[in-house]
């Protein structure tokens, strides 16, 4: 979320997907991906407290949860 929100993950890829510690910045093939959808489509990112009730959360949660579970069966 503050990758995006604060603005790290376009530094990164300005960088050449470094941080600010020069450090390479994890998984660059994904954040690009995503900031590329950012740019077409209008969203807001915002923080929430997991695992508090929050409705939305809560079904991000259990897809997660079955995409980790079906990926785990197909490389098993």
């Amino acid at each position: 979320c503050d990758a995006i929100a604060k603005g790290w993950a376009e530094s990164w890829r300005r960088n050449g997907w470094r941080k600010s510690d020069k450090k390479p910045a994890l998984n660059s093939d994904l954040w690009e991906i995503l900031l590329n959808l950012l740019n077409r489509h209008r969203v807001t990112v915002r923080w929430i407290k997991g695992h508090a009730g929050h409705p939305e959360n809560e079904c991000c949660d259990r897809m997660a949860v079955a995409a980790s579970q079906a990926a785990k069966k197909r490389f098993a």
